[in-house]
């Protein structure tokens, strides 16, 4: 039986083997075989990859910004060229369906370039002082050190969301992709390693939130943290940042409300809910997670629904390009999706369609529709981040708005009428 290959991390410049003894398995979720191994970082990890970001700042920040991106423009032409590889690890280890991963890593080069064009745009300003003949002039300097914390729904991308702005403006970097999706970083870092980035101005960090995320939160040398990921993980990175008074930047969950209007155009509100809602198998923070439908078209609209969601094809994406959805990332993933299904159920919903894990190997739920659903119920509150929609009938739109409010998250929100 080959072992599986054992990822070093990239610090300084160089990637660097681990010789400590604890590694993470990457597990394939479509068929939970191990298909790689990470080093289970600790914050010693974590600082050297720091400290090399505070030593490569200084001379990084006095380059011009239009050279800073040069350098941004030639990762993203290096990510061209290897497209089809980093597709193919975001299929393999996030079971994410191959369009899809297309799409990430084809997006991921557009933004990069798309940041490197404000390299003429940001700007100081020249204001008028209060004294005569005299002018304040304002400009702007990097932070310093910046480290970025990943989620694994969209991995690839979100390295250059956190990546791309903090390098054209002067800043550096360290970054921690989740411990379920660091293949595609891994591919991202030799990209890095090849064009000859400076050294110390990327980093990427291997490990778990709680070793290496906390370390990269509460190091006082660093002067912001971005994270995307829960609201419990956020919560977290705020509390430890909080100690040094570091700036944070967190993009947290959602619970998207859809609204359905008795004179929705029917064919299009149903395609754009499901579609909404089983793109990654449902594990998207801003896409719809509820739905209020008007009395008035409620039977017809949930039944044209259901039948939509029933002809959603699932399985294995690096087998099948005929399907819209893989799995889910991990058994945690759902068995939390099962957990939040059964607490409805026990509140008095109906499963109208699916509602039960498949059986076999492979994180695989169904396409899931709730009836008989009311607002009170937990299912309308937490995030479910699952093939799961919760559908619940309304009378007035002010109503629905009302309900649509009740929440504690924000993000985004859909209506679908002709008005």
């Amino acid at each position: 039986m080959s072992v599986p290959v054992q990822h070093p991390m990239y610090i300084d410049g160089q990637f660097v083997t681990w010789r400590g003894d604890a590694w993470i398995d990457v597990v394939n979720p479509a068929t939970e075989a191990v298909i790689s191994r990470i080093p289970d970082g600790q914050a010693e990890d974590a600082r050297k990859a720091i400290d090399a970001a505070e030593r490569a700042q200084p001379e990084w920040e006095a380059l011009p910004a239009i050279e800073r991106a040069s350098w941004l423009r030639k990762i993203s032409a290096g990510i061209r060229e290897r497209a089809s590889e980093i597709s193919a690890l975001i299929v393999e280890e996030g079971g994410k369906i191959q369009q899809l991963a297309e799409v990430e890593v084809a997006f991921t080069a557009d933004y990069i370039d798309y940041i490197a064009e404000w390299a003429r745009r940001y700007e100081g300003e020249i204001i008028q002082s209060d004294r005569p003949g005299e002018n304040i002039l304002l400009f702007k300097r990097a932070l310093g050190v910046t480290t970025g914390i990943l989620p694994w729904n969209f991995p690839f991308f979100l390295i250059a969301r956190k990546m791309a702005p903090a390098l054209l403006t002067g800043n550096t970097i360290v970054i921690k992709p989740s411990e379920f999706t660091p293949n595609n970083a891994i591919a991202f870092a030799k990209i890095v390693d090849e064009i000859g980035l400076p050294r110390g101005v990327f980093n990427l960090v291997l490990g778990r939130g709680e070793t290496v995320g906390q370390e990269l939160a509460g190091n006082p040398k660093v002067a912001m943290v971005s994270m995307t990921g829960s609201v419990s993980a956020g919560e977290k990175i705020m509390a430890t940042a909080a100690k040094n008074i570091t700036k944070v930047c967190l993009e947290l969950g959602g619970k998207a409300p859809a609204i359905v209007m008795d004179d929705a155009d029917l064919e299009l509100a149903v395609k754009a809910i499901v579609d909404s809602r089983v793109i990654n198998s449902g594990q998207v923070c801003n896409c719809a997670e509820r739905v209020y439908v008007q009395k008035g078209i409620y039977d017809q609209f949930v039944n044209r629904l259901g039948e939509a969601m029933q002809a959603v094809q699932f399985g294995n994406p690096a087998e099948r390009n005929d399907i819209a959805m893989g799995p889910l990332i991990n058994a945690a993933a759902l068995e939390r999706v099962e957990q939040k299904v059964a607490r409805a159920v026990e509140e008095g919903a109906r499963v109208a369609l699916g509602g039960k894990a498949v059986e076999g190997k492979g994180y695989y739920y169904p396409p899931t529709l709730l009836l008989d659903v009311r607002q009170e119920m937990s299912i309308m509150h937490e995030e479910t981040f699952g093939p799961v929609l919760p559908v619940v009938a309304f009378d007035t739109l002010e109503d629905a708005i009302s309900m649509a409010n009740d929440s504690d998250y924000g993000l985004t929100s859909s209506i679908y009428t002709q008005i």
